[in-house]
């Protein structure tokens, strides 16, 4: 029972929201209500992010070895696939804002008490999984284009990638092939969180509905997949520092995206308030 509950959520059948179509200005204000709520406490919300330019440098650090190097744009433009997943304190601060509640950072960790915590984190080890398999798709697509070898040096190396057939076949190919992760991981899980967060549906149902919401609104969708691709691109080129401001942003935008999509049902609005405030 316990892991028909993870699946399908309280309900003894799967339970799928209704889904509205939403456009352009839809998408440019969930990001300004992202942007509003990052502003609201800013100070706050850095703080709760700042282990993100901090996991960056990390990795910028570990692979400025010649023997991984290979993997350090895997490891970068891996954030997008487990970012819906790390922003999850960020959808409930924003929920706790929408419902008038208290917006203390120690609030971002209100989650783990949420009924839907399994579920979270079954969708969370599922992203986890494609990011893996993303990492694994690279280093062998690198190997088979250069060999199991490591570069003999940082400069070695991006003579390899800018100067060669084969690092022109690396570029081009190995970004199709992260794109389409990207794909997977926006189609499966853009509004995912910020469901289950909501209501108690089950990771099953919350999947589904997040591949709905990308099938009905595909022009917005697309959209918010450039937005969050650009500015986490804003984020890496300014030494992962601006991390610290672009997640926030995007992790409540997200949840004002969702809210977009799927509008509040008043006899769980009523009782989320209750629930939160005892």
């Amino acid at each position: 029972m316990a892991q028909f509950h993870v699946i399908a959520g309280a309900s003894d059948t799967p339970v799928y929201p209704a889904i509205r179509r939403i456009g352009v200005a839809d998408v440019i204000a969930a990001l300004r209500q992202g942007f509003d709520d990052f502003w609201d406490k800013p100070s706050h919300y850095v703080f709760l992010c700042l282990i993100y330019p901090i996991a960056g440098l990390f990795i910028a650090r570990w692979t400025s070895g010649a023997n991984m190097l290979p993997l350090l744009y895997p490891l970068m433009s891996g954030f997008a696939l487990l970012g819906p997943f790390a922003a999850i304190g960020l959808y409930e601060i924003s929920r706790r804002r929408e419902l008038g509640l208290d917006t203390s950072w120690r609030h971002a960790f209100d989650v783990v008490h949420s009924p839907a915590i399994p579920s979270i984190l079954a969708v969370g080890i599922l992203l986890f999984a494609l990011f893996i398999a993303w990492i694994l798709t690279a280093q062998t697509f690198y190997q088979n284009l250069f060999g199991p070898a490591a570069p003999q040096s940082i400069g070695g190396f991006f003579n390899q990638v800018f100067t060669t057939n084969e690092g022109m076949r690396l570029i081009v190919w190995g970004n199709l092939i992260g794109f389409v992760f990207a794909l997977v991981v926006l189609c499966i899980s853009v509004i995912t969180f910020p469901l289950l967060l909501d209501r108690d549906v089950g990771a099953f149902p919350a999947i589904v509905t997040s591949i709905r919401s990308v099938l009905i609104n595909p022009v917005a969708m697309a959209l918010w997949g450039l937005i969050v691709a650009g500015l986490l691109a804003v984020g890496f080129v300014t030494l992962f520092a601006g991390l610290a401001v672009v997640i926030p942003v995007l992790g409540h935008a997200t949840w004002h995206l969702y809210r977009r999509i799927v509008p509040p049902e008043p006899s769980m609005q009523t009782g989320e308030a209750r629930r939160a405030m005892a």
